[in-house]
């Protein structure tokens, strides 16, 4: 005899869920299944998508239910069938904080009647019993609707019924724009399919759109004959400004230490007058909450934050969580650093190279738990000296939980805090970083050089999940890495850098005054660190000099500021290209979320190849930009000034790294009107 198959009881089926129809799936933006929160940012709606399918012909209604955490209501948007069962929408964002969304689908049964009736009237089907399911579908939305509404449907449904012995009559009712929007109001409420709630994470606009400036103060004076200050840098915030930075990142200001110091170009000793690494922090004179008295002092601090911020600038402090030999800890916490057998403390290596000028902390230590707070200590204090923006040196190299909880807990006080990882390491380290919540990243631009390696790697970061979580800052340089491009590439390779990062990433930076003074000397062949790096040496910079790229530093960034299509990364898309040394890529913008702003397209062409000039044929994509198939427009270059009438989507460039090495245009409708 067979084996008979168990059939469940009514009991056993599931309930009101169960009559729910509609799937919902690939809901975005989410990560890891809402473990953690996606990433938003004032100024810019969040993007919802989802898969929504049913059984069966009907059509469905999708919406996107959202809310802040503070809030005990919950708003609702619609979201738009794009093709092959995939929903598109967006909800806006008025404050920092989390939210919360979820995707509510329902079957769309007047809709789904209405289609239906259209296509037999066209099939010349008798619709007269249809017109009365129709009045009926009315009617229950009219008993679910209130006031004028009810009256309303209710004559509509009226007029329906009465409409079946006059079928022309009641098509044109039930194509009605009027009656469309009045049952969508007061849709079917049978059961509807609900995903869970996912969560958002929403930040200031500076965590979405950014333009950073480095720079040491040491290196700051303007007399070759003494050291640098705070004094000093607040004196250069006029250039700062000039050139368009809204975030002046300063690398450690604490005092240095004095054992085992480094020397110039990071040998081993130190010669009379060196100042060593100003990572390797801590000295008699104090540690993470100290000011180096060479720089300055607390009040020099605070005098420096409150200019820069009356010129709309941030300062950016780097926290670096690691102590030098000389560090107060090292005596008063001695148990917060791992000793060897013989009593020494292990230094920081990266074997086979050694930091001797540096301790790494002992995270695994049993006194853990006062480590932890003494560090969110250091965060604080640099809060109330009005710091908002740190740049984080080597996270990847202390506990991810560590950093996991003391995001979270400097959030919860100040949600306006913004924190840079700089985590040049394996890519599931960096993105898990920006997971736990790390506002930006650097990221591995630096060695994409190839039109080929940038495509695929800025499509990574823009259009696939990780876009949810991880938002791209562009540097060229740091102190720490020259590239070999620019170290044989001249002035034309750090143009296109600059290009490159100022318009593919909403945020960037560049390492100042080394970048726009060309400074591309390597220590050795083969090496990518500076020779006479400013890590370890005063250098005195001729800001001056007629070679510098001041001038179109302040140029590209006046660009970034006056169009919002570089504001972020959501829109970017590359363009087909005959020449594999020629880069093609657009962005856009609409209006904001409240309604302001307008319509802004960019599209950007480099030349990669710094030592000769490049041609070839774009074939553009025109929806990217907004534009009709055969539609006449004018591209604006807003590096030259030049206009060009294009008609057609195949146009051809030329580019000459002598002369300027890309183009930013503005695309723009004969007449100035934009797409």
């Amino acid at each position: 005899m067979g084996r008979q198959e168990a059939v469940p009881t009514a009991a056993a089926l599931p309930g009101k869920v169960g009559r729910s129809r509609p799937v919902i799936t690939g809901v975005r933006p989410t990560v890891d299944g809402g473990h953690y929160p996606a990433k938003g940012a004032l100024g810019e709606a969040v993007a919802v998508e989802a898969d929504i399918f049913a059984d069966g012909h009907d059509g469905l209604l999708g919406e996107v239910r959202f809310r802040h955490e503070e809030d005990s209501r919950w708003r609702t948007v619609g979201l738009e069938p794009v093709g092959n069962d995939h929903w598109r929408g967006e909800f806006p964002v008025e404050r920092t904080g989390r939210y919360r969304f979820a995707i509510r689908a329902t079957i769309d049964r007047f809709g789904s009647w209405r289609r239906a009736l259209q296509a037999r009237a066209e099939a010349g089907q008798p619709i007269d019993i249809e017109l009365l399911v129709g009045a009926e579908l009315v009617r229950q939305a009219a008993a679910r609707a209130e006031g004028t509404d009810q009256l309303r449907l209710g004559a509509l449904a009226d007029g329906i019924e009465a409409a079946a012995a006059v079928p022309d009559h009641g098509l044109g009712l039930a194509g009605s724009a009027e009656l469309a929007a009045l049952t969508a109001r007061y849709r079917d409420p049978r059961p509807a399919a609900t995903s869970k709630a996912y969560p958002v994470d929403v930040e200031r606009s500076r965590a979405r759109y950014s333009s950073w400036y480095e720079l040491f103060p040491r290196s700051a004076s303007p007399d070759p004959s003494r050291t640098g200050t705070l004094a000093d840098v607040e004196a250069r915030l006029h250039y700062v400004e000039r050139l368009g930075f809204d975030v002046l990142y300063l690398p450690p200001v604490h005092p240095i230490g004095v054992t085992a110091r480094k020397g110039r170009n990071g040998v081993s000793w130190a010669g009379p007058g060196d100042p060593g690494s100003p990572w390797a922090i801590g000295n008699a004179a104090g540690g993470h909450t100290a000011i180096d008295p060479d720089l300055g002092t607390l009040a020099d601090f605070d005098r420096l934050v409150a200019a820069a911020a009356g010129r709309g600038i941030e300062v950016a402090l780097d926290l670096a969580f690691q102590c030098s030999p000389d560090h107060p800890w090292v005596g008063e916490h001695p148990n917060w650093f791992r000793q060897l057998p013989d009593g020494s403390i292990r230094p920081a290596e990266n074997p086979p190279k050694r930091y001797e000028d540096v301790y790494p902390l002992d995270f695994e230590t049993a006194d853990w738990r006062r480590l932890w707070e003494a560090l969110h200590g250091v965060v604080e204090f640099w809060i109330g000296h009005g710091v908002r923006i740190f740049r984080v040196d080597n996270p990847h190299t202390k506990p991810l939980r560590f950093w996991e909880w003391l995001l979270a807990a400097v959030r919860a006080d100040h949600p306006e805090v913004i924190m840079l990882a700089e985590a040049f390491t394996r890519p599931r380290i960096m993105e898990h970083l920006a997971k736990i919540g790390f506002s930006q990243s650097y990221t591995y631009f630096t060695w994409r050089n190839s039109a080929r390696e940038i495509e695929e790697y800025l499509t990574e970061l823009t259009r696939t999940p990780v876009a949810d979580y991880f938002r791209p800052n562009l540097w060229p340089t740091t102190p720490d890495i020259l590239h070999e491009l620019l170290q044989s590439g001249g002035r034309p390779a750090f143009t296109a850098r600059l290009v490159l990062a100022a318009t593919l990433g909403s945020s960037y930076g560049i390492y100042g005054p080394a970048f726009e003074l060309l400074e591309n000397e390597p220590r050795q062949p083969g090496s990518e660190e500076y020779l006479d790096s400013e890590k370890y040496e005063v250098r005195h910079w001729d800001l001056d000099r007629p070679d510098s790229l001041a001038d179109l530093l302040t140029r590209v960034n006046a660009i970034r500021h006056a169009h919002p299509a570089l504001h972020q990364n959501r829109s970017l898309r590359f363009h087909n290209v005959d020449n594999d040394q020629l880069l093609v890529y657009s962005k856009t913008a609409g209006p904001n979320p409240d309604g302001a702003g307008f319509d802004d397209t960019i599209l950007v062409a480099v030349n990669l190849d710094p030592r000769a000039a490049q041609a070839g044929t774009i074939t553009l994509d025109l929806a990217a930009l907004r534009l009709e198939r055969a539609e006449t427009f004018v591209v604006h270059d807003l590096l030259t000034g030049a206009r060009y009438d294009w008609t057609c989507s195949h146009n051809f460039i030329r580019l000459d790294p002598e002369v300027v090495p890309a183009h930013i245009f503005h695309v723009q409708r004969p007449g100035g009107g934009t797409p």
